[in-house]
């Protein structure tokens, strides 16, 4: 952009030299292109400090989430972390339910204790575990009637080969998949990371959660 702008800027002055006995004026039309060139750069000035303030924004935003999980959950690997931080960053627009109605998770009637409001995407029930892509979405009800996200909920059909074998998850030993407790004919994980977990983060119920 300033090439073409500072190529402009010759090209202006040029003509103006070759027809300064004709105009009289090269005097003004000089300052107005110089007074231009000052304004031009102070713009693009502005227009970098203001874009490095939206990275610094972005990459505060996601210390503080690194930070949180890093504060929730103490003994996981490096790698499970890693995962766990991109299913919350890919869940992150589900905080607002809205979004989670629009990207067709429908809501089963599920209501747990110490757990929450069930939604579903049924379309994603296949025998592959993406941590960026949960099967459910869990909620708990605010004191307004809003909800709140508290976690991701992963569901994997039960291989009827080897059905005491759990899926693939997360990497590690750590996460644990619970077998067909609702006679659903899936194995399920609970991912608590956008609610702490005293319980551990992979824990099926968390009694911070007081369904309402």
């Amino acid at each position: 952009m300033k090439t073409i702008f500072f190529s402009t800027i010759k090209s202006k002055f040029k003509q103006m030299s070759t027809t300064q006995s004709n105009t009289g004026n090269s005097s003004s039309i000089l300052y107005s292109l110089i007074l231009g060139s000052v304004f031009f750069l102070a713009a693009c000035k502005q227009e970098k400090t203001f874009e490095a303030k939206q990275e610094g924004s972005t990459q505060g935003n996601q210390i503080k989430t690194d930070v949180e999980l890093l504060n929730y959950y103490t003994g996981l690997d490096f790698q499970t972390l890693q995962e766990l931080q991109q299913a919350r960053a890919a869940t992150a627009r589900y905080r607002n339910i809205n979004n989670a109605f629009r990207d067709n998770y429908q809501d089963i009637g599920l209501v747990m204790p110490n757990m929450g409001y069930h939604f579903m995407k049924s379309e994603f029930v296949d025998s592959v575990f993406d941590p960026k892509n949960p099967e459910l979405l869990v909620y708990n009800k605010n004191e307004d009637g809003s909800f709140e996200l508290v976690a991701v909920e992963y569901a994997v059909p039960i291989d009827p080969l080897s059905p005491n074998t759990p899926p693939n998850g997360f990497t590690g030993i750590n996460d644990e998949w619970d077998f067909n407790t609702l006679d659903t004919g899936l194995w399920t994980l609970h991912a608590w990371v956008w609610k702490n977990n005293p319980d551990g983060v992979f824990n099926m119920t968390n009694p911070l959660v007081q369904v309402r």
